[in-house]
């Protein structure tokens, strides 16, 4: 009589959770006749303790109580042979995960008594779970089966199916990169999400370490909830250079729409390494020396991961004007991802702002966002300034195939322009052609994309040797399909984003340009 929890499947119809038939067994302790018998025979066949069985069926209030869970079928059938009074046993259903670890953080896990506890599992509860069927039994006053009396029952209603928007091909592929740059690399934790950018469906959600969802460490609630935590929704960090994409965008919009503050794609900045802002001295990461950084356009400045030319552009564009941009790329606020817990990130009030957050902010400082925010906002500069909510669930339907309802997809707003949009994509193609970004080059295939590497800061203060290596990288940089955003965290040894993260980007594309079967553009 218990509901069937409804089926987890990916795009492709592939099963990432389902179940496996179990029982449960039950007493009602007012129709059980010798209770130390029962409890005695329990205990052996259920492998539990006496005393524990015996103290629910002599001191429990309840008309009914729950004495095991997920019992194998050849213990419920000992039971169901043993003529026991007040005992008996319905089907149940343990929840098992064909491919373990993958996509542990998203798919989440449910409960002993198969309700959701994080994840989808959690989210999607309500149309996962079903409800149970009853066995309606008549009794007198004090719960005893009255003599003859047949039972009624209320069959149970299984629970819908949730189709995702992950293709579990592509997962594999991002977790097996991601793992092989978090051992390489000895990092902290190696992290990527795969965005289809035509309506920001989530293709891949990476977070490593992981763990086994049919083996859940419930004994080390520590362990557990830091392994189960979905970090690239959840949780913040200051991304740095990546950022550079949605400062570009602003500039190139309003030099489009005539504002005379933004600077043409064919300005020269000045090629000094430091601005002074407020008293602040920002400085570029490299010394400009032998002629380095010299007579950069936007293009180049994007190239080389120029700060001072964004500090430049933040500035002359003014508060007003780069926080209107801000928010519409949705910062400061959450996605409305379909998944428990979503952070809204960082962003200091526009009423408090100073020229100095202003200026470090265009280059991805003194703002801190979560990984699936910074991820939309360049998916939304990239693919025509469609900034769509993301999802992790396209539909739920029944076994049937009824389609029940269909989920994500919107449209949430506009960014830029499509023209602003193809002017920066053609910029963020140089990158990976020319400048810090050529790792995640392909040949044939026209990938663009901005590299970042920021430092990591404790207690107020900049935590010496730990970096955030990051990308953000996407294809066709003509007609942007996929984007994946890379981060690996306190990467040993070389901690650069351009050659820790934007080769996990190359390795991930060459992987879905492989099972895609997609031919060169070139």
């Amino acid at each position: 009589m218990v509901a069937s929890r409804g089926k987890i499947f990916d795009r492709n119809g592939e099963l990432l959770a389902g179940n496996s038939t179990a029982y449960s067994v039950f007493a009602r302790p007012n129709a059980v006749q010798d209770k130390a018998y029962t409890a005695q025979f329990l205990a052996a066949a259920l492998d539990v303790s006496y005393e524990q069985i015996y103290e629910k069926l002599t001191g429990s209030k309840s008309s009914e109580i729950t004495v095991v869970r997920q019992a194998e079928k050849s213990v419920a059938e000992r039971i169901a042979g043993s003529g026991l009074s007040g005992v008996y046993y319905a089907r149940d259903n343990k929840r098992i995960y064909p491919y373990g670890d993958l996509a542990c953080q998203v798919l989440g896990f449910t409960s002993v008594d198969q309700r959701g506890t994080t994840g989808l599992e959690l989210y999607y509860d309500k149309y996962l779970a079903g409800e149970n069927g009853e066995i309606l039994y008549e009794t007198d006053l004090v719960g005893v089966e009255l003599e003859g009396a047949t039972a009624a029952y209320l069959p149970a209603t299984d629970g819908l199916n949730l189709r995702l928007t992950l293709d579990y091909r592509i997962q594999a592929i991002a977790e097996e990169t991601m793992a092989r740059v978090l051992e390489s690399s000895h990092a902290k934790a190696a992290q990527c999400i795969v965005l289809d950018l035509s309506d920001f469906g989530i293709l891949a959600m990476v977070n490593l370490p992981s763990y086994d969802l049919n083996d859940v460490p419930r004994d080390d609630l520590d362990a557990l909830n830091a392994l189960s935590r979905n970090s690239l929704v959840c949780d913040i960090y200051e991304p740095g250079s990546t950022f550079k994409i949605v400062t570009a965008a602003a500039d190139i919009e309003e030099y489009l729409q005539g504002n005379p503050a933004a600077f043409s794609p064919q300005y020269v900045f000045s090629s000094s390494r430091t601005r002074s802002v407020d008293g602040t001295t920002i400085r570029c990461w490299s010394d400009h020396a032998n002629g380095k950084h010299s007579n950069q356009t936007l293009a180049e400045a994007l190239n080389n991961s120029c700060n001072p030319c964004f500090v430049d552009i933040a500035l002359s564009l003014g508060t007003d004007t780069f926080y209107d941009y801000l928010e519409a790329f949705r910062f400061g606020k959450a996605t409305g991802v379909d998944y428990s817990g979503e952070t809204p990130g960082m962003l200091v009030p526009e009423s408090a702002v100073r020229d100095c957050d202003l200026a470090r902010i265009g280059f991805g400082q003194t703002i801190a966002v979560s990984p699936l925010q910074l991820a939309c906002a360049a998916a939304a500069a990239v693919n025509g300034g469609y900034y769509y909510t993301p999802h992790l669930v396209s539909e739920i339907f029944s076994d049937d195939g009824s389609v029940r309802e269909k989920t994500g997809g919107a449209l949430a707003g506009r960014t830029v322009s499509e023209e602003a949009s193809r002017i920066l994509s053609s910029m963020l193609e140089g990158v990976v052609r020319d400048g810090s970004g050529k790792h995640a080059y392909i040949e044939g295939y026209r990938v663009a994309g901005k590299t970042g590497t920021a430092q990591k800061y404790e207690n107020g203060h900049i935590a010496q040797g730990k970096y955030v290596s990051s990308f953000v990288g996407y294809f066709p940089a003509d007609d942007p399909q996929y984007l994946a955003l890379v981060i690996v965290d306190e990467p040993q040894g070389s901690y650069y984003g351009s050659t820790v993260a934007a080769p996990c980007a190359g390795e991930i594309f060459r992987g879905i340009i492989e099972v895609n079967d997609i031919q060169p553009y070139e």
